[in-house]
C-alpha cells in the first residue's frame, strides 16, 4: 500500500446548486490537504481522507461568498472544516469506481457515495510520481442544516441538490 499526500496546488472542489430555478450557480474550495492510500495493483485497498477549509469557499462574486460562509449555509465560524474519510470502495473489475464515506459538513456526518474515476499513476519528467481522482455525488444541503431558502412563485431561491465534483491529484509520499 503506497501513500499519496493531496496536492492542495492541483485539488480543488466544485459545486453546481440551481438558483431562482433556471440557472445554475458554480463556486470552488481550493484549500484540500489529506492523503490517499493507494495500490495500483490492489485497488480494492483503497482508503481516502480530505480536509477543506471552508473559508476558502469562492463563487466569484464577494456578496455571495460571505453570505454562504455565514450561519445561513457553512457556518464557517463554528464549522471551519468540511471533511471526507471513506470507509469502503467498489471495483467495476480492477478499476476503481465508487467510494463510500463520512461527509462532514458544518457538523453533520452522513454517508455518502462518490463516482470515481482515477488517472495515473503517473512519472514526471523529476521523477515524481502522482495520481488524480475525479470524485462526484450529489447531496441535499438541508441534510446538513443548510435550509436558508426565499420562496419564490412556484419553488425556491436555492435548490436544495448540490452536485459535487473533486478533482484531486495526489503526490507518491511513500511505498
Amino acid at each position: 500500500m503506497s501513500r499519496w499526500l493531496i496536492d492542495p496546488d492541483h485539488t480543488v472542489a466544485t459545486f453546481t446548486v440551481r438558483h431562482m430555478m433556471i440557472a445554475d450557480v458554480h463556486g470552488h474550495f481550493n484549500r484540500i490537504a489529506g492523503e490517499l492510500l493507494y495500490a495500483p495493483d490492489d485497488p480494492a485497498v483503497t482508503a481516502l481522507e480530505a480536509i477543506i477549509e471552508a473559508e476558502g469557499i469562492c463563487t466569484g462574486i464577494a456578496k455571495r461568498d460571505e453570505h454562504l460562509r455565514s450561519a445561513d449555509f457553512f457556518d464557517v465560524p463554528r464549522f471551519p472544516h468540511i471533511t471526507f474519510k471513506s470507509t469502503s470502495v467498489a471495483l467495476e473489475g480492477a478499476d476503481l469506481r465508487r467510494m463510500r464515506g463520512q461527509l462532514a459538513l458544518r457538523g453533520v456526518t452522513r454517508l455518502v457515495e462518490l463516482e470515481v474515476e482515477r488517472f495515473g499513476p503517473l512519472t514526471a519528467h523529476d521523477g515524481d510520481t502522482s495520481i488524480g481522482l475525479r470524485l462526484s455525488t450529489r447531496i441535499n444541503r438541508e441534510d446538513y442544516g443548510m435550509s436558508w431558502n426565499v420562496p419564490l412563485v412556484g419553488g425556491l431561491m436555492v435548490g436544495v441538490e448540490v452536485r459535487i465534483v473533486i478533482d484531486l491529484e495526489a503526490d507518491l509520499a511513500e511505498v
